[in-house]
């Protein structure tokens, strides 16, 4: 099923109502499809109904008709035939568990989540698999690339993967997302497109606050360069194909969080930089900054498999342990020199 006529009769719901979950309701609403968004705040839910627009994640942007929000999780996803999953990672568990009695076997489930869960240190898309465990493992599909939500939402032209085991559930949602400004490739690796889009948002964290620092553009290319070099080896350890990391979910998706201002994870990197204690930047986030729980999976998960990532680790001590990001910097440099060149 994948031609225009039977993609505009699919029933579709998107839990979330952060400002990609409301970017992607938008994005299939603008294509004619009726979209049922779940929010979980209330306030959230009025102002789209009565105004046509979420002031608090996705100001300013009028949204399209045909989205429905809702407070109630169960109404949303009853009777869906794709369900598209954009809450923060830290969430994702407990949602999915409280909507699992109405979910159907045969749904498409699509990840639009980036984390790894600090619990488990499982992906978003092995969590869903874990807590809607009725649904088919061939239906679970993960989307992820440079793609911030308010630029999606004002229609700049952007370009994103899908992942799935099974070629046919990863066209079909290829063609439910794909609009003359939101263009989408598939691909066969779940694992290294999800690791991708989790772990960029800690080397994210690391580029802002090289920024915040003043250390100058130098620094700034070197530390996204080794950013890559730290997620490929965790990808392959874990089986993904590295080429996936030469892609959009990985260089593409990672150069877009590291330099772009509307980079959540950039500007808490930038303000710790700047000088500014961890605990007050997070405390005036409504939006949740990913990288900041993903920091500690990754360094757990890195030194359960063995997976050098000093960059990660630098990061993640700054965060938890109270580092200061000059000391990191010296750390860092001061490292055994070695071959740039690595063996896959």
């Amino acid at each position: 099923m994948t031609n225009q006529t039977d993609i505009n009769v699919l029933k579709v719901g998107v839990v979330g109502a952060g400002s990609w979950g409301t970017a992607i309701a938008d994005l299939l609403g603008s294509k004619g499809l009726r979209v049922e968004l779940w929010a979980f705040e209330k306030e959230v839910k009025d102002s789209i109904l009565t105004d046509s627009e979420n002031p608090y994640y996705l100001p300013s942007i009028p949204l399209s008709k045909n989205v429905f929000p809702s407070n109630d999780l169960i109404e949303v996803v009853s009777e869906k035939e794709v369900l598209i999953i954009a809450v923060p990672s830290h969430v994702i568990r407990n949602v999915a568990k409280n909507m699992s009695p109405a979910v159907r076997r045969d749904s498409i489930i699509v990840s639009a989540s980036k984390g790894i869960e600090n619990e488990t240190l499982l992906t978003m898309s092995d969590v869903l698999r874990q807590a809607l465990a009725q649904v088919r493992e061939e239906n679970f599909v993960v989307l992820s690339g440079p793609s911030f939500a308010r630029e999606v939402a004002t229609r700049t032209p952007t370009a994103v993967t899908v992942a799935g085991r099974d070629p046919n559930r990863s066209r079909l949602v290829q063609h439910l997302f794909a609009t003359p400004y939101f263009r989408v490739y598939t691909s066969d690796d779940i694992t290294g497109v999800e690791l991708g889009g989790a772990v960029k948002n800690v080397i994210a964290i690391a580029a802002g606050i090289v920024d915040g620092l003043e250390l100058g553009l130098n620094t700034r290319a070197a530390l996204i360069t080794r950013g890559l070099t730290e997620i490929s080896r965790l990808g392959l350890k874990l089986g993904a194909n590295p080429h996936t990391f030469a892609g959009l979910a990985g260089i593409g998706d990672l150069v877009l969080t590291c330099t772009g201002q509307l980079s959540r994870n950039y500007t808490v990197g930038k303000q710790i930089g700047a000088g500014r204690p961890v605990s007050a930047i997070l405390s005036e986030m409504r939006m949740v900054a990913e990288g900041v729980k993903t920091a500690k999976s990754v360094y757990h998960l890195s030194e359960k498999l063995d997976v050098e990532m000093p960059i990660c680790h630098e990061t993640y001590r700054i965060l938890y342990e109270g580092l200061a990001p000059q000391k990191a910097l010296q750390r860092l440099m001061a490292r055994d020199l070695k071959q740039e060149r690595e063996q896959w």
